[in-house]
């Protein structure tokens, strides 16, 4: 792979949601291009402005940003020609980003890297059930909430080329993130699999009664020092979100309780999808 002329060339990210604009900031800021693409006009305007909003701010990590560019997934295959990374951000659907990978495996030149941002499914997991042109060139890079949080995880498959593992966390470095190397195959990565513990213990100790989540929250940020608690983390999230995780990590682990996915079902029977809709854990009102 020819990667000092990558260095020199755009990154197209396909999504322009919470992720994907996000992403978009990160990957523009040593001065080099990104290539926004969504399928809704709303998002990309709403993402450019978020972007330029994050710029702005008096604790942006960079002066010397590259321009953003704005497509329907029309203009796809004319931005992958310049590109050394393809990101997909699409929603937390397998059948949705193994289109996406096949779609950008098919059209991305060879020495474009393929990534994917699924925070709750392994890149070997969306690929099982293609037939990839480069399998060699795909891999997991799963962010947070950059750029407050910058962390980010690569993990390959069994096929990835470990130089682009190694290219990948020289590159994210460069760009603000803090990255880490998932050694293995892992559902969750490496934060989200102790994330998960915590989130199950907090709905089944609910479920039980042990404590209220204003009672979890204080204790939890009383002990560990954090500034929110896991229910106050799981608003945020959305619930609706959360239930999906954990519906997968039911699918994949054998014997997890059924009663936190209960829990949650029940919460958004009720009306109640977090932050996303003013009501969850708390009430935030309009």
């Amino acid at each position: 792979m020819a990667r000092s002329k990558l260095l020199q060339e755009a990154v197209v990210i396909l999504g322009a949601g919470t992720q994907g604009r996000r992403l978009a900031y990160m990957w523009s800021s040593t001065g080099k291009p990104v290539h926004l693409i969504d399928r809704q006009d709303k998002q990309l305007s709403e993402g450019v402005e978020y972007v330029q909003q994050l710029r702005a701010s008096p604790t942006a990590i960079s002066k010397n940003w590259g321009k953003i560019t704005t497509s329907s997934p029309h203009g796809l295959s004319t931005a992958l020609k310049n590109a050394w990374l393809a990101i997909e951000c699409v929603p937390e659907n397998i059948e949705l980003k193994r289109t996406v990978i096949g779609e950008l495996d098919a059209l991305a030149p060879e020495q474009t890297i393929i990534a994917s941002n699924s925070s709750s499914y392994v890149i070997s997991e969306i690929i099982e059930t293609l037939s990839l042109n480069h399998s060699s060139r795909v891999l997991s890079a799963h962010c947070y909430w950059p750029p407050e949080t910058p962390a980010i995880e690569i993990m390959g498959h069994d096929e990835t080329d470990p130089s682009i593992i190694e290219f990948m966390l020289e590159r994210c470095k460069g760009h603000g993130f803090s990255p880490y190397h998932v050694k293995s195959t892992s559902i969750g990565y490496i934060y989200n699999r102790i994330w998960a513990a915590i989130k199950r213990e907090t709905l089944l100790a609910l479920h039980e009664g042990v404590a209220t989540p204003k009672e979890i929250d204080a204790i939890f940020k009383d002990v560990l020092k954090t500034p929110r608690g896991p229910c106050e983390l799981m608003d945020v999230v959305g619930l609706d979100v959360v239930l999906d995780i954990e519906k997968h990590y039911a699918d994949s682990r054998k014997g997890l309780p059924i009663e936190p996915r209960e829990y949650l079902h029940t919460m958004i029977e009720n009306g109640k999808l977090g932050l996303k809709n003013g009501r969850g854990f708390y009430d935030y009102g309009s």
